[in-house]
């Protein structure tokens, strides 16, 4: 892991379709806390607030205590570990991509 303090993979993290929402969710902000993030889900806040913290765990979100409410914010730094290992694929996929128009070419 890239960061020292991660404790979880950030593959694992965004392995869950509510979390890759609440990303999405954060990237259009600059903060949300729970209780604006929670009617976005079908589920009770300490559900929304446990994947909270494995994002939080993964390095994706970072937190503030603002009075007695808890704001959340994107961490985006952790994706480009995800960016370079999908950006080895992009090269294998342009390759295939291309002898496989090379093949159909050669069929017309």
């Amino acid at each position: 892991m890239s960061e020292k303090n991660q404790e979880r993979d950030v593959y694992v993290a965004i392995a869950d379709p509510t979390r890759r929402k609440i990303l999405r969710l954060l990237a259009e902000v600059d903060e949300l806390p729970l209780h604006e993030l929670t009617p976005q889900f079908q589920m009770g806040r300490t559900a929304v607030s446990k994947h909270l913290s494995i994002l939080k765990e993964a390095g994706l979100v970072a937190d503030r205590k603002v009075g007695r409410e808890t704001r959340y914010r994107l961490n985006a730094a952790p994706l480009e570990e995800i960016k370079d290992w999908i950006s080895f694929y992009e090269g294998f996929w342009k390759k295939s991509f291309g002898k496989l128009n090379s093949i159909l070419e050669e069929k017309k």
